[in-house]
């Protein structure tokens, strides 16, 4: 698979917005985040905008501070479900930890979803470090590469349960009296460190075989999970060279799994602040920075590095702290990474980051925007962006009326929908039955 010549565009539907003050803009609606219209909404901009999919984030915890911020409610799949009755095309990637899931459950629910989608489905796994997710299914937090031996795991397993069935193992043949080849239906009886599966899954294969694989993780651990099992990656890169230097080694390392070169799509994440002049764009920064608590924001930090930072000057250079091991390794190292870059003081890191964390963000008119946007995909730095726009709705929608039409103008977007599934849309290739393979090998 080589690089594409268009872009890739997703958005992520962050509760209102990614900007923690989101939910108090003037036009915002504070119970956005549970209600269904709302991502629908959306969604259908997004579609009208011909993006390739929507995201969504999922984390099993109430978060810090969660008084102060709009939070993930929902859990992914059901809001997707949704989403797929109410669009046509745009594609449907919902987060679930690998930590505290269930590999069988979670095949099921996904391939369901692709299934009723037609072909439209993709899942991000991610490893969870929270001590307080983990005291909400009864356990103590793993330590990180525990964690990531795990979701391996959970990916193959998953893998596994995808290709249990043939693509032809349905036959649905009314004069004969035949529905399924009990022959095309294969037993997985997977047997590992984490999981015991005997399969197959309830489900046939989709028309895109089975969703996208997503992994999102930075750490020597994260790009190895990637390497050998991401069909895409939602990634953090403070720079073009960062960015450039980490899918290149993430290529590498999937070569050294056996994986064709340029097997793997790289979305890093993107946060945009789009405004149609210059002083628009000052008032809305201006506007979101007011209505930030600063001790929310302080405390967001504190929970990044697992220490309390209120002790520290605000308009001192922003310390070397010590990256927490069982932590968010990734967006730790990227915080650190953006102060180092310019010598931020703790106040300048907190309004570069638009008071969030680790994710590069982008503030300017459209030109300016779309500018950085074809920087990065012509220097090798990304094959698109996960976009996360300040506030939703009018973030994604001044970002598809003025953005993407300059983009498209340039040649590096598409003004219609071609492919009919996700995976097509990502140019990848549909993966075949292993179990298949291997029966017509001994046959």
């Amino acid at each position: 698979m080589s690089r594409p010549s268009q872009l890739h565009l997703n958005v992520n539907i962050l509760h209102g917005g990614f900007h923690p003050a989101a939910w108090r803009m003037p036009r915002s609606d504070p119970r956005a985040s549970l209600d269904i219209n709302h991502y629908v909404c959306v969604a259908k901009i997004a579609e009208r905008g011909k993006l390739d999919a929507i995201f969504l984030a999922d984390v099993p915890m109430l978060e810090d501070r969660a008084e102060q911020r709009s939070f993930n409610g929902p859990e992914p799949t059901i809001t997707l479900a949704a989403i797929a009755a109410a669009t046509s095309h745009i594609g449907l990637i919902g987060t679930i930890s690998t930590t505290y899931n269930d590999p069988y459950n979670i095949a099921r629910r996904f391939a369901s979803l692709d299934l009723l989608s037609g072909g439209r489905t993709g899942i991000n796994l991610v490893t969870t470090a929270s001590g307080r997710a983990a005291a909400n299914f009864g356990q103590t937090p793993m330590d990180h590469a525990k964690r990531y031996a795990r979701g391996q795991e959970f990916a193959e397993v998953l893998l596994k349960l995808w290709e249990s069935w043939e693509d032809d193992a349905y036959v649905g043949d009314k004069v004969g009296g035949r529905l399924l080849d009990k022959d095309k239906i294969h037993r997985v009886d997977h047997v590992g460190e984490f999981f015991r599966v005997a399969g197959p899954l309830t489900l046939p294969r989709s028309v895109q075989g089975h969703p996208i694989l997503m992994q999102a993780g930075g750490s020597d651990d994260g790009r190895d999970f990637a390497a050998g099992y991401a069909e895409a990656v939602f990634s953090v890169g403070a720079t073009i060279e960062q960015s450039r230097d980490y899918l290149r080694d993430l290529d590498h390392r999937a070569q050294a799994r056996g994986r064709p070169a340029g097997s793997i799509v790289g979305l890093p994440g993107l946060t945009t602040i789009v405004a149609s002049t210059e002083a628009e764009l000052r008032h809305r920064q201006e506007e979101l920075a007011a209505l930030t608590p600063l001790d929310y924001v302080i405390t967001r930090f504190g929970g990044l590095f697992g220490q309390n930072l209120f002790h520290l000057d605000l308009d001192a250079p922003f310390p070397e702290l010590p990256i927490p091991r069982d932590g968010s390794v990734t967006f730790a190292g990227a915080t650190l990474d953006a102060a180092r870059a310019e010598g931020l003081t703790f106040r300048q890191l907190i309004a570069k980051l638009a008071g969030g964390t680790g994710h590069r963000v982008i503030a300017g008119t459209p030109e300016i925007v779309a500018g950085d946007i074809e920087a990065w995909f012509r220097a090798g730095a990304a094959d698109g962006f996960n976009l996360m726009p300040d506030v939703l709705p009018d973030g994604i929608e001044t970002f598809v009326d003025q953005v993407v039409p300059i983009l498209q103008k340039r040649g590096l977007f598409r003004t219609e929908y071609g492919e009919t599934t996700l995976r097509e849309r990502f140019g990848l290739p549909r993966p075949a039955s292993r179990y298949g393979q291997a029966r017509k090998l001994s046959a």
